[in-house]
């Protein structure tokens, strides 16, 4: 599992690990029943504090993307396939949202946009 912290986010740390965390349950990276690494494992490979971690993991949990057993650690818990589905569809609409702001800004009109996207979809 790879996650990526970095300085300049306006997101706090435990806020980055946990949307890292959950983008990759939702992206299916992380599968049902997979185990995380320990709090204190993932905190030391992170350079960061035990505490930062383990809200992060705590934050998981009160979400329903992880389950802790005591003595036994954290896995990846059990989804509901259409809330994973409008979770996944939500993240779609957000970028889908990021490149019409863009497009405006540049002066793209929807026809040229959408060629863009045609392409795309048919190149991947």
């Amino acid at each position: 599992m790879r996650i990526i912290i970095s300085n300049s986010s306006n997101e706090s740390i435990y806020e980055q690990i946990s949307n890292q965390i959950k983008g990759m349950i939702i992206k299916g990276e992380l599968e049902e029943g997979e185990a995380l690494p320990s709090i204190r494992g993932l905190a030391k490979d992170l350079q960061i504090s035990v505490i930062t971690t383990k809200r992060a993991y705590e934050e998981l949990e009160k979400e329903g993307f992880i389950e802790t057993m005591q003595g036994k650690g954290s896995f990846v818990a059990m989804q509901n396939k259409e809330l994973l589905k409008e979770k996944k569809l939500k993240i779609i609409e957000q970028k889908l949202a990021e490149v019409v702001q863009e497009s405006k800004l540049l002066g793209l009109r929807y026809i040229e946009i959408e060629e863009m996207l045609r392409i795309l979809f048919e190149e991947v």
